[in-house]
């Protein structure tokens, strides 16, 4: 099946460990083929998918003899000319790891001009992301920081949701608005909230009662095993099948919003 899911949240709420694990999950199917995109600065999703990286994974926008070749520019340039659709059908399989089902790639960031400038990394980064969401016929899970910044207008009509990842509290509810602003602004239509690190009824009944205004597609319950995994330096449920019930029945509603 074709599914493309954009996931944010704010630091701290678990919305790597969700990413990973949402991933697996999709990829239990051995019919769906499932690409992991890290899109956020702080690249950690290797991690939660149990990726080795005894070989450092070098993000798409540090490769600069491809960024070059692709382009026809060198990487960290501004003005000039370069090409601005080059060559990016083959970066999923020749640059991305695979463990179970999920194959992992991690973008980067521009490191220079601001996220908005116009060079041949940014170039690459987003002719990649519109050849993910628009041309491949993949699940697509993409881990982005709170700007989605790698989503430009061109695809993000096409993603079929932005996922924020919620914990209990004040805090989350006002990073929700602030990302489904970002979401709104470039033209996300689907727009759900996700809540983690659920205690009790009562955090449960918090949620429901200060986000009345989102859609809730789960509630995911705090779970030792994800302490324990993180404190251990491995991923969480080495065996995908004891997640917790309610992880499973999101990622079944997560497919169930393609034919919606």
């Amino acid at each position: 099946m074709s599914l493309k899911i954009a996931i944010g949240g704010k630091g701290g709420v678990g919305k790597t460990t969700i990413t990973a694990l949402l991933a697996r999950c999709l990829a239990t199917d051995k019919s769906n083929k499932v690409i992991a995109i890290d899109a956020d600065p702080v690249a950690n999703l290797a991690a939660g998918l149990g990726i080795d990286e005894t070989e450092p994974i070098t993000p798409i926008a540090e490769l600069r003899d491809l960024i070059a070749e692709r382009t026809g520019a060198e990487p960290g340039t501004m003005g000039g000319f370069f090409t601005l659709n080059p060559k990016v059908d083959d970066i999923p399989d020749r640059f991305s790891k695979e463990r179970d089902g999920v194959k992992l790639l991690v973008m980067g960031t521009v490191q220079s001009g601001g996220s908005g400038c116009i060079c041949p990394e940014s170039t690459i980064l987003k002719a990649l992301m519109t050849h993910l969401v628009l041309y491949r016929d993949d699940i697509v899970v993409m881990d982005m920081e709170a700007g989605v910044e790698h989503l430009g207008r061109a695809t993000s009509g096409s993603v079929d949701a932005l996922v924020i990842v919620v914990n209990p509290g004040a805090r989350s509810r006002h990073a929700a608005e602030k990302i489904r602003k970002l979401g709104k602004d470039i033209g996300i239509k689907r727009i759900v909230v996700l809540a983690n690190r659920v205690n009790d009824e009562q955090d449960e009944e918090l949620i429901r009662s200060t986000m009345t205004d989102f859609e809730i597609i789960g509630f995911i319950p705090e779970a030792a095993e994800i302490v324990s995994a993180d404190r251990l330096g491995r991923r969480p449920f080495e065996n995908i099948d004891e997640v917790p019930v309610q992880l499973r029945a999101a990622a079944d509603r997560l497919k169930s919003l393609r034919t919606e």
